[in-house]
């Protein structure tokens, strides 16, 4: 303090990074920033922390996305539809895309390739899951954000929900976001875009049928060149056509791979389908029949003009291998009055009743519908013998007895015809977390081995491809346990934990609430006396 009331303030600068003097590196050695990998080594991690450090990486990747996505958008703002030719006006844009639909300059996505360094296509997708993550699934953005969620689910959902769902009311699709987001990071990206076209086709259907036709008028083949002289023949057409068309040339090739050759499955696909093309006359092949699964529930093969029945049964599973929440149940015991009720209403589907196409099966399925979890599955035969002879304990009156559950326990190795059938009706593909190898191909697996005491129930048995069959058996330090609901957990050797679901087995609202509260902090204890 000065005389008179002032104040005078002195302000010291001092150097804290004082620059390094110039000194001549040894030869060979190059002068470079520090790399993230020197400032925390590898070599000085377990390998669970190694495990949490790839993790970490996931999520800021995650966090990064979201931070680009809502870059973009604001960027985006600034660039209106309004500064463009109006539509009949000379140089205006012959078509519409979303980006315009939202009010963005349709020359957006070349200003963003610049910036970028990309092609165009790459900036437009960018933008159009920008745009759709922000303005049609905000809550897919804020997992994305907080690194709940990582960028190839995210996109995956903006890519079945955005400019493809156009059509759909913004309601629909923030009910199907709040339907497959809980249980999205426990998916693979391909089964998290099922669900949610599963769940958009539950709620939109009339949309979903629009657009079925749109794309079938898109169907092609194209050539698409590779590397080393190999190029890629693609074909877009409806799906259940391009199943057929896999199937078929997948079955000739594991004849001929059963037959003696040598060559690869892949290569034998590849030649059997020149052979179709080139050779269509050949009679010397043995005649196939493609396998195709086909799941639907009473209510969507029912006339719609038609009553809803009296019973709670009100599904079925049609093919082999694939149930869906088809039968309500309500977790009663399946009785003789229900499994009539459900006939009457397989008989009315059609004139004679709903039967197996020829050389195909029909595979009835009832799911509980609060959970999704496979009560039981029979066939047409069965269950007419079961509607027929009733209870055993009351064969002249209508009881709550149970006359159908799942198949029990056996005391041997091989599982029952019936334990297989509700096994891959249950699992559909094998339960390895990420694969999609179909259950037809798959081994019937003891979850805990059956020379370790595991018994051959179906609350032990899964279906797993041979790779990961045998993974289970030889990889060192792999852990495989199931709950009596399905639920597979599988735990890496470096402590990873990921758990897979039967199809259809919904993610309970005790378990969402839990993956959407946050882990409270354990209580500090203070410091124990000397304090």
């Amino acid at each position: 303090m000065f005389p008179g009331s002032a104040f005078g303030v002195g302000v010291t600068v001092a150097e804290l990074c004082p620059p390094v003097p110039d000194v001549a590196l040894p030869p060979g050695v190059a002068e470079r920033p520090m790399r993230l990998h020197e400032m925390l080594p590898g070599e000085a991690l377990t390998d669970a922390e190694l495990a949490r450090e790839i993790q970490r990486t996931t999520q800021v990747e995650a966090v990064i996305a979201a931070y680009r996505v809502e870059r973009v958008m604001q960027l985006a703002a600034r660039r209106p539809a309004s500064l463009d030719r109006r539509r009949g006006e000379p140089g205006a844009a012959a078509d519409e895309n979303e980006l315009l639909a939202v009010g963005i300059s349709e020359f957006f996505p070349d200003e963003l390739a610049s910036i970028m360094n990309c092609s165009r296509t790459a900036a437009t997708v960018l933008a159009d899951t920008a745009t759709t993550l922000l303005t049609r699934l905000p809550a897919t953005w804020e997992a994305l954000a907080a690194g709940e969620l990582d960028w190839p689910r995210a996109r995956a959902l903006a890519a079945e929900l955005g400019w493809a769902a156009r059509e759909t009311p913004p309601p629909i699709v923030t009910a199907v976001e709040e339907a497959v987001l809980p249980g999205a990071a426990d998916m693979s990206v391909r089964a998290l875009r099922a669900a949610a076209r599963r769940e958009l086709l539950a709620r939109d259907a009339r949309a979903a049928d629009r657009r079925r036709e749109q794309a079938e008028r898109q169907a092609d083949v194209v050539l698409c060149p590779g590397p080393d002289g190999m190029t890629e023949l693609s074909v877009f057409c409806p799906h259940p056509l391009a199943a057929a068309i896999r199937e078929t040339i997948d079955t000739y090739a594991r004849l001929a791979k059963d037959a003696g050759d040598q060559r690869r499955l892949g290569q034998l696909r590849v030649g059997m389908l020149a052979d179709l093309v080139f050779r269509p006359w050949d009679a010397s092949r043995p005649p196939v029949t493609a396998l195709l699964t086909v799941v639907a529930p009473l209510s969507a093969l029912r006339n719609p003009t038609a009553g809803a029945g009296a019973s709670e049964l009100t599904g079925a599973h049609h093919g082999s291998g694939k149930p869906q929440p088809t039968a309500e149940v309500n977790g009663e015991p399946i009785t003789a009055a229900g499994l009539r009720d459900l006939l009457e209403q397989v008989d009315a589907l059609c004139p004679g009743g709903l039967r197996p196409p020829t050389a195909g099966s029909l595979n009835i399925a009832l799911v509980d519908p609060r959970s999704g979890e496979l009560r039981a599955t029979v066939t047409r035969n069965e269950l007419e013998r079961l509607a027929r002879r009733g209870c055993p304990e009351h064969p002249d009156a209508t009881c709550t007895c149970s006359v159908l559950d799942r198949p029990p326990p056996v005391d041997r190795y091989a599982p029952t015809p019936a334990q297989r059938r509700f096994v891959t009706t249950r699992d559909r593909t094998c339960r390895h977390p990420g694969c999609r190898n179909r259950s037809g191909w798959a081994d019937l697996d003891h979850v805990l081995a059956h020379a370790a005491g595991g018994p051959t129930d179906c609350a032990n048995l899964c279906c797993l491809c041979r790779r990961h069959h045998r993974l289970k058996t030889h990889g060192r330090k792999w852990s495989f346990v199931m709950g009596c609901d399905g639920v597979l957990t599988v735990t890496t050797p470096s402590g990873v934990i990921r758990t897979t679901r039967p199809p259809g087995l919904r993610l309970l609202a005790e378990h969402q609430r839990m993956r959407a509260a946050p882990p409270e902090p354990a209580p500090v204890e203070d410091d124990p006396p000397p304090f």
